[in-house]
């Protein structure tokens, strides 16, 4: 018989694991944009925060693909 606090607290678990998926990619590619900005305001150029942008997306995505991976093994 299983106890239904641990029960609870895998469902919560869960719950805290697939949210984060939500914020992955929009954080990264926020943190690509704003470093590449300031790489293009101390060189004074105007085209690293797209490298940034890009690359943040890269990887936000890699690391959600990864996070999904992880996550199916887990339930398994």
């Amino acid at each position: 018989m299983s106890d239904p606090s641990s029960d609870n607290s895998k469902s919560v678990a869960k719950l805290a694991r697939y949210s984060e998926l939500g914020f992955i990619i929009p954080a990264s590619v926020l943190l690509g944009f704003f470093l590449g900005k300031v790489l293009d305001h101390w060189l004074h150029t105007r085209w690293i925060y797209l490298a940034g942008l890009i690359f943040g997306a890269i990887v936000g995505f890699v690391q959600m693909i990864r996070m999904a991976l992880t996550s199916v093994k887990d339930d398994k």
